[in-house]
């Protein structure tokens, strides 16, 4: 191609001499050809094994000629909803329609549908009745069996059904995808690709599964939620690539869904393969006149170091996705990759981020993961540290610096996910040291998500004893630097198990801390998360245990309000909900309360000797006003209170 970039049209097969592809690839994202994209990542790996790709991004879904702008291709379509769920990307937690869509040009909404995996391969099938079609992406990932669907509110079938597509490339797909070119290209038919680890597929042939664990069959599923969480439970114990058994679904007692083992975890060659291959990493240039791809801008200049997690929070899909064994590229990949991007002419000498689903993860767990796998019914982290657990900050603590050597390099900043109860149970403090003397812009954002202990460990998160003990280390450390640096938490609001009662032990904690957090995120029922599985069936998968479930939108409303319980706008909810959980001691005058009483009266028992007429004609505007910094002034000192809020963050602790 003459600008670098793959096919997106007649014109540019034309010029590349192509008669006719062998994949075309339709994603619900705009073309962006950088490594962070999944669609770059298959389509320039199939083209580095020789084969011939294009790319159809965010067709007309109404209109069934978009989906033959590139002509029919030999071997098959290649589909995915983009690096989103197209329903997490469309709506928020509340489920209202959200006004901007990173991934398409000019960060216009509506650009693709719902359900866009499904609605995609259903045109497709309008016109090309036989063509093979296999999905991948997150949203056929995570979809791959029977799951809960938070925005109808029901179980759904595989997705590989409602699809009306024949293969199922689950996980990050490097391998998967190439074994199934490779078959394909030999001449087998799409219907004789059952063997592939990391795919998931169907027959009418009970006979040809073998050697597998069979899951409650879908029609159980939709009678008893308890059949779900056990069924949920056991795909959660079979993510591993070396322990892993085959699953099958049964629906109407004549189709089923097989999953096969996952595909094993790309070594450090094979990763540093797929981030050398020729991205131009950047968005196709027909977009520029939109005004470019919004979404390019937060990974640019950022540098994937690792894949997986073996973290386990319960909220998370990584364990489904990208699995617990951590892969890595080599120092000599990532330096590579980085003296490209120093000088690109918009390099501004700031490298955003170095790091993956997790940063301070550079090796796996232990050293028996990479043969023996992983424990299917223990995790890493959670509840206590494993005792086999390895806490090695040294070869990440290299990488940092030597990017920090770089020509053009001012600074190198850390902006994923750090893991606090693993850098506090290093004993060394070097890394800690130099993530707060080189790698923090003034905060540093970390995920505590909660200080209840009961809802922590829902959550799959360490007791609040370790955040705690992380606190002090970070400001001991900053201190120690003479650094002004301050941690940004980040909160959850009604995960299953968080009642008004662990709701207001969150607000008096951020009371004592001194700190209002301007965002709260509302637990938000993803597919194939143990915590989406408590949120629909009441069930813990791990115990069976019942687990308290906040689902009425006002509980949820009033759970979030506490967190900001600051806001004026939040006063009558956080009265309402300190009433319902019989706490009406925190609306009062003393320094423990939260509010105090409207127009200076008490609605329940109140405490403090502050009770004379001046201080009662104070209004709560005005005292919320003075608790963020503004002395009751809603004019120019917004920036100031704002800053002395951050400030405040966990100084007091």
């Amino acid at each position: 191609m003459s600008n670098g970039f793959l096919p997106i049209c007649k014109k540019d097969m034309k010029e590349a001499g192509i008669n006719q592809l062998d994949f075309v690839y339709v994603c619900g994202d705009a073309y962006v050809d950088h490594p962070s994209f999944g669609h770059a990542i298959i389509s320039r790996l199939l083209e580095a094994h020789g084969y011939k790709v294009g790319i159809i991004a965010q067709p007309d879904w109404r209109d069934t000629d978009s989906i033959c702008a590139l002509g029919e291709p030999r071997l098959g379509f290649l589909v995915s909803a983009g690096n989103m769920d197209s329903m997490v990307n469309h709506y928020s937690v509340s489920k209202k329609r959200r006004a901007t869509d990173a991934f398409t040009p000019g960060g216009v909404m509506g650009k693709r549908p719902d359900y866009a995996t499904i609605v995609y391969c259903n045109l497709i099938r309008q016109t090309y009745k036989h063509i093979p079609i296999i999905i991948g992406g997150i949203e056929a990932s995570l979809r791959r069996l029977a799951h809960y669907d938070y925005w109808s509110n029901k179980m759904k079938r595989s997705i590989l059904l409602d699809s009306g597509a024949d293969l199922i490339s689950y996980g990050m797909g490097e391998h998967s995808i190439i074994e199934i070119a490779d078959a394909l290209n030999s001449g087998l038919d799409i219907k004789d690709i059952t063997f592939i680890d990391g795919t998931v597929y169907k027959t009418r042939n009970r006979e040809d599964i073998y050697d597998a664990i069979e899951l409650p069959h879908y029609e159980a599923l939709l009678s008893d939620k308890k059949e779900y969480a056990k069924s949920f439970y056991t795909q959660y114990c079979n993510t591993d690539p070396f322990v892993a058994k085959r699953l099958f679904e049964t629906y109407d007692g004549k189709m089923f869904v097989v999953q096969n083992p996952p595909a094993k975890p790309l070594s450090q060659s094979e990763m540093d393969q797929v981030y050398a291959l020729p991205y131009m990493r950047t968005y196709h240039p027909s977009y520029e006149e939109a005004g470019g791809v919004p979404a390019i801008k937060e990974v640019k200049f950022s540098l994937v170091s690792n894949r997986g997690c073996y973290g386990g929070c319960s909220f998370c899909a990584l364990t489904f996705h990208q699995g617990r064994i951590i892969q890595t590229r080599s120092h000599e990949s990532i330096l590579a990759e980085a003296k490209k991007m120093v000088w690109e002419p918009d390099f501004k000498g700031y490298i955003h981020d170095v790091g993956g689903p997790t940063a301070n993860f550079r090796a796996p767990a232990c050293e028996k993961q990479l043969t023996k796998g992983v424990c299917p019914n223990k995790q890493c982290l959670f509840p206590k540290p494993c005792k086999n657990l390895k806490v090695d900050h040294k070869d990440y603590l290299k990488l940092l610096r030597s990017l920090r050597e770089l020509p053009n390099v001012k600074k190198v900043f850390i902006r994923s996910g750090i893991r606090f109860d693993y850098l506090i149970y290093d004993e060394d403090k070097t890394f800690l040291r130099e993530l707060c003397e080189h790698h923090v812009s003034g905060q540093l954002k970390v995920a505590p998500e909660h200080i209840s202990d009961a809802v922590l460990e829902k959550l799959g998160k360490p007791s609040v004893d370790v955040y705690k003990r992380f606190v002090q280390a970070y400001n001991d450390m900053n201190k120690k630097l003479g650094k002004e640096q301050y941690l940004v938490p980040y909160l959850m609001s009604s995960h299953p198990g968080s009642t008004l009662k662990e709701a207001v032990e969150l607000a008096e904690y951020l009371r004592d801390l001194g700190y209002m957090p301007e965002q709260v995120q509302d637990f938000y029922p993803t597919p194939s998360t143990i915590s989406t599985c408590m949120y629909y069936t009441g069930l813990d998968p791990r115990t069976m245990e019942p687990v308290y479930v906040a689902v009425n939108p006002h509980e949820k409303a009033m759970q979030r309000a506490l967190i900001q319980y600051r806001n004026p706008k939040n006063y009558d909810l956080v009265v309402e909900a300190l009433t319902k959980a019989g706490r009406t001691d925190l609306i009062g005058y003393d320094k423990h309360c939260l509010i105090r009483p409207r127009d200076g009266h008490a609605s329940g028992n109140y405490h403090g000797k502050n009770r004379n007429a001046g201080a009662n004609k104070k209004s709560y505007t005005e005292y919320a006003g003075k608790a963020n910094g503004k002395n009751g002034n809603n004019g120019g000192s917004k920036k100031a209170a704002k800053k002395k809020t951050i400030r405040n963050v966990h100084k007091k602790k």
